[in-house]
């Protein structure tokens, strides 16, 4: 134990900052949609690498995630077509395994808070947005991906996210599951 805490303390001071930022190709699915695409979207936020070993490190970010779809449904015989827009301050806590020279493997839970939704929709009414109340306001989800250091400051990753638990309350919404997922690409500076 002494020589475990040792480690862990000597690796402590050895934390990196950072912050990181880049674009969301994400998408929901559900029986409920005829048909959906994905929503192009963004992430901005803040992380901090905490080394355990020499090629194991836990990295906890922050981040500010739009999310979403493009879905076309079927309602009392007419066609639906919107855009249903989520915003999630996005709370991932990763494990990163580096492979070779920059590379890493990184996997882990990911603990997703709603801030904003809105559904655009268009329908034989007319079109129309509006704030909606359907989502739930948490969601626990995963995320793996690859990250590549070219410097000591400068990184690039990809990641894919999925949610487990649904996006709607289930109060708000009929029996389908949605479930959020998508792919994350982003660049990034440590500190």
């Amino acid at each position: 134990m002494i020589v475990f805490s040792t480690s862990i303390v000597s690796a402590q001071e050895f934390v990196k900052f950072g912050a990181k930022g880049g674009v969301n190709f994400t998408n929901m699915t559900s029986d409920g949609f005829d048909d959906n695409s994905s929503r192009t979207g963004f992430h901005l936020g803040l992380l901090a690498e905490v080394p355990v070993s020499e090629r194991f490190s836990i990295q906890p970010e922050v981040l500010y995630s739009t999310q979403g779809t493009e879905a076309e449904a079927e309602f009392m015989g007419s066609t639906y077509s919107g855009e249903y827009n989520l915003d999630y301050i996005q709370v991932p806590v990763l494990a990163k395994i580096y492979l070779f020279r920059g590379l890493s493997l990184e996997a882990g839970p990911s603990f997703n808070f709603l801030v904003d939704e809105e559904v655009n929709v268009d329908t034989p009414a007319g079109e129309g947005s509006t704030d909606t109340d359907y989502g739930s306001t948490f969601e626990f989800g995963g995320a793996v991906g690859l990250s590549f250091n070219f410097t000591d400051q400068f990184f690039a990753s990809a990641r894919y996210t999925q949610g487990f638990t649904d996006a709607f309350d289930s109060d708000n919404w009929d029996d389908d599951a949605v479930k959020n997922n998508g792919f994350q690409l982003g660049v990034g500076f440590m500190f």
